[in-house]
């Protein structure tokens, strides 16, 4: 879910429905087999199609096919595909961090790029610092350093673009449920002071971190 403060609409993603609903006066809606969901700076829309492996963007109120602005090549490991990517984020750039889980990547796409750069992972399925086992969520920090749900590994990793491996900031103490451990992380979220939120999923809990940059 979103919320559109130009317009004080509500963005919602219906996936069983394969559909995006805003909820303004009236519902409106955007028919693709959805799965990520994120807004940029000037309020457009950027969606993830699961079916067709890429990342359409939106002008919030055209409702017509998007544009594809990462992936569409099919499904695939090169620079230019995707396999069952999950979660989007938008920085101030424009550019697109795409968390690919099948190929254990998070991928950056740059405005109007034609491929992506790995800015973590991509070295298979693990449990190394270079590793990771089904990313999710992803997000951006302010000094651009990328934070990702690391699912099947139970803990959340930071990554500095450049770096060959990232480093663990939240769990890594294993499954479970105590305040040091994860149990299937899914979604990451930051507030206006800096503290990180993490949707542990099967935990059934929203779990708040203070995190030292």
């Amino acid at each position: 879910m979103i919320v559109d403060q130009q317009n004080n609409s509500i963005i919602t993603a219906d996936r069983g429905n394969s559909r995006v609903i805003q909820w303004l006066n009236q519902n409106q809606q955007i028919l693709i087999d959805y799965y990520g969901l994120a807004m940029d700076k000037n309020g457009f829309l950027y969606v993830f199609d699961c079916i067709e492996n890429e990342v359409r963007r939106w002008k919030i109120g055209e409702y017509n096919e998007g544009i594809v602005v990462a992936g569409g090549n099919g499904k695939g490991n090169q620079l230019n595909q995707f396999n069952c990517p999950t979660f989007i984020f938008v920085d101030e750039d424009e550019s697109v961090y795409i968390s690919d889980k099948d190929n254990h990547r998070v991928m950056k796409w740059r405005k109007d790029a034609k491929e992506g750069i790995v800015v973590a992972g991509g070295n298979g399925q693990g449990k190394k610092f270079n590793q990771f086992s089904y990313p999710q969520g992803v997000i951006v920090d302010d000094l651009g350093q990328i934070y990702v749900a690391d699912m099947w590994n139970h803990r959340v990793m930071r990554w500095c673009e450049g770096k060959e491996e990232g480093e663990i900031i939240v769990g890594g103490n294993g499954q479970g449920n105590q305040f040091n451990q994860l149990n299937f992380p899914k979604g990451l979220s930051f507030d206006d002071e800096g503290n990180l939120y993490v949707a542990d999923y099967s935990n059934y809990r929203i779990q708040k971190f203070e995190i030292i940059l």
